[in-house]
C-alpha cells in the first residue's frame, strides 16, 4: 500500500514566475500546466523581448546613412 500523497507532485522550494506559487517538480518551474501555458504564449506573442542596440561596426555598407 502507497500513501496517498506520493502520487502527486512535489513542490520546489522555488515559486512560479507567473503566479508566485511554489513550483511543482512536473511542471518545473512553473506551478501548472496553466502557467507553463501562459509563459509560452507570452513568448510566442512577442512580449518577451531582448532589447537590441546595433553598432555602427555591426551594420553593413549598404545600410549606413549617406
Amino acid at each position: 500500500m502507497t500513501p496517498a500523497n506520493e502520487n502527486k507532485p512535489k513542490a520546489l522550494s522555488a515559486k512560479c514566475p507567473i503566479c508566485g506559487k511554489p513550483a511543482q517538480l512536473e511542471f518545473k518551474p512553473f506551478c501548472s500546466k496553466r502557467c507553463a501555458d501562459v509563459d509560452l504564449q507570452r513568448w510566442l506573442s512577442g512580449r518577451y523581448a531582448i532589447p537590441a542596440v546595433e553598432d555602427d561596426e555591426d551594420r553593413d555598407e549598404g545600410d549606413r546613412e549617406a
